[in-house]
């Protein structure tokens, strides 16, 4: 028996609220639709395709995180809260962060710190034609952002999602220059220690046999990455932070799965400090001392946040 185009287009109308259900089952509550389709999570008929989905979970997942820290911080600071989001590319975490956080708030600013020209300037006019009022994007390295007049003198919270190898080094310069009382940070491909590994291979392979650790390519790199992220939290630890590194549950397609939170407590671990330094010592790269760890000199009560 033939279909009619009537019973057709009842199955259709009775379809659409089940695609709705499954929808919303998907979506953090109040999550605007218009948005999620501007940032192309959602197709224009409002429906997710797998990679799409994926993406969705990685910014939720990490929205979990920071929504805590945010209930913590922004009743102290006030009007004046900021958030930096470094490397901010399409700005998916900055805006999902408004629209979920800041948006039915009256106080908080989002500042988008990115180096693409064409990435900020669309994010510009996004926040412009959601009415997202309080969210700024700037093209700026995130090294030049530390020093930039466009941003404020003092941040409360600094964000780098997969800023890609020395970027998370200088938003953490960036935060510390201005005295950010929380960082979330989900590094990205490190190949600065492996290069400095290298670079003193010969050396160490006849000094100690742990450089068998980094005596292949693949391993030196992988040893950089994981040197790296320990240097990071040991450095967090000596100027003030509480550290904690989590795995971020549900980022099964990404080998970039480390989640380092740091909230600041003004207790600066003295055996943090030393133990930075016995780490780079050991392993030939205690220059990094002068470029990286400049923080660890200067423990005077200036550089401390007022409690």
């Amino acid at each position: 028996m033939s279909r009619t185009p009537s019973k057709d287009r009842a199955q259709a109308a009775s379809a659409k609220p089940a695609l709705a259900d499954a929808l919303a089952a998907e979506l953090r509550p109040g999550q605007s639709i218009e948005l999620l389709k501007e940032l192309h999570i959602l197709t224009r008929e409002g429906k997710l395709n797998q990679d799409s989905r994926r993406k969705l979970k990685q910014v939720y997942h990490l929205f979990q995180f920071i929504e805590k820290l945010l209930d913590e911080l922004l009743g102290h600071a006030g009007a004046d809260f900021s958030l930096a989001d470094h490397g901010a590319g399409k700005s998916y975490l900055g805006f999902i962060l408004y629209d979920l956080y800041f948006r039915t708030r009256s106080a908080g600013h989002i500042y988008g710190i990115e180096t693409r020209a064409e990435l900020v300037d669309r994010s510009t006019a996004l926040a412009a034609k959601l009415g997202f009022a309080r969210m700024q994007f700037l093209n700026l390295s995130v090294a030049e952002s530390a020093h930039s007049a466009l941003l404020p003198d003092r941040v409360d919270v600094v964000t780098a999602l997969h800023a890609c190898d020395t970027a998370t080094d200088d938003a953490i310069a960036f935060g510390l220059e201005k005295k950010a009382r929380a960082f979330v940070l989900v590094p990205c491909c490190q190949a600065e220690v492996a290069r400095h590994l290298n670079q003193g291979k010969a050396l160490s392979m006849s000094r100690t046999p742990l450089a068998e650790l980094w005596r292949h390519p693949l391993h030196t790199r992988e040893m950089g990455s994981q040197i790296t992220n320990v240097l990071r939290c040991l450095y967090l630890e000596a100027c003030g932070y509480q550290v904690t590194v989590t795995e971020l549950v549900g980022w099964e397609h990404s080998m970039k799965n480390e989640l380092i939170l740091a909230r600041y407590t003004g207790q600066r671990k003295r055996s943090s400090a030393q133990r930075l330094v016995a780490i780079l010592q050991e392993f030939g790269i205690a220059s990094l001392l002068d470029t990286r760890f400049t923080h660890l000199k200067d423990n005077q009560p200036d550089n401390e946040i007022p409690a």
